[in-house]
């Protein structure tokens, strides 16, 4: 298995608690919904170097103001990846089957008025990514590569749960480096599309993970794809997280300087225990919360 099987289970649980809830009221998911694609859009423009603030991509896609100072390109990256989205949707309604076509689509969309030469085409060029162990394909390759790489997705020979499934559909994409430009983007959304078409909510990669996020890309690169596996995982746990605290009723959510009060825990303990995945918590920004029953939870096994 790629992942620890109480992460695994964990995630489990949740997305079946979660399907127990639906129908899920329509006007509240509309809402969600509208609020997970901004915040996607802000997370994976900015973990590509796009400076636009989460407030000022809400204002370009939602209003369609032009931000002072900041440069065309950037508006164009967020109001494409807005399209791109939307583009995804109408594919996981359609129930449209991965392929190399629908990859490109959405690749094209990214990129549109940014660079029509290539938006949607596989690269001409050999590249080499700063920082990486390894450099992807030549160019050559790279039509037989993404052949594989949808055969490997509709065929399965590893046997990999969902979870696993999408960290590899977004670390093989990636891996390959397909077009020129774009890459990560693509990746992301086809990532989504994926987990979209199993039921699981929009899942974001957080610009505050950025450095963290590319440590287990190239831990993947080396051969370990667990550490991404468990990333990627985590990910999607805080979108489930997110979705029941939104349709649940019950406690909601505290930071970890309200939990620790009353508790032999300092915030920073709690902080640690969160960041290495050994309680249930969820990240909203640079800031960690926490159910007091995940608390509670985590005290009586350290008990026993």
């Amino acid at each position: 298995m790629l992942m620890d099987k109480r992460l695994y289970k964990r995630v489990t649980i949740k997305k079946k608690e979660l399907d127990s809830l639906r129908p899920l009221p329509k006007s509240a998911l509309e809402r969600l919904r509208k609020q997970f694609a901004i915040e996607l859009a802000y997370n994976s423009n900015a973990i590509e170097g796009n400076s636009l603030t989460l407030s000022e991509t809400r204002l370009v896609i939602e209003e369609g103001i032009t931000v002072k100072g900041k440069p065309l390109r950037e508006h164009f990256e967020a109001l494409n990846h807005q399209k791109a989205f939307e583009l995804l949707e109408s594919f996981v309604k359609e129930k449209r089957q991965l392929s190399e076509e629908l990859i490109k689509e959405i690749h094209k969309a990214i990129l549109s008025g940014i660079d029509d030469e290539y938006a949607g085409r596989y690269r001409d060029i050999n590249v080499r990514i700063i920082g990486a162990v390894k450099s992807p394909p030549r160019f050559e390759k790279v039509p037989k590569r993404m052949r594989e790489f949808v055969r490997y997705i509709s065929k399965n020979p590893e046997k990999l749960n969902i979870l696993e499934m999408a960290a590899a559909v977004h670390y093989w994409l990636v891996e390959i480096h397909p077009f020129s430009d774009g890459n990560g983007r693509t990746a992301r959304l086809i990532m989504n599309l994926y987990l979209m078409r199993h039921g699981y909510p929009i899942t974001m990669v957080l610009k505050v993970d950025r450095r963290r996020y590319y440590d287990r890309l190239k831990k993947a690169d080396l051969g370990n794809r667990k550490p991404f596996t468990e990333f990627i995982a985590r990910n999607i746990e805080r979108s489930l997280d997110l979705y029941l605290d939104s349709f649940k009723s019950g406690s909601e959510y505290i930071s970890l300087a309200q939990a620790a009060k009353g508790t032999p825990y300092t915030q920073e303990y709690l902080s640690l225990l969160a960041r290495k995945g050994r309680i249930e918590a969820i990240k909203l920004g640079r800031n960690w919360l926490i159910k007091k029953e995940a608390l509670e939870e985590y005290t009586k096994t350290k008990e026993k």
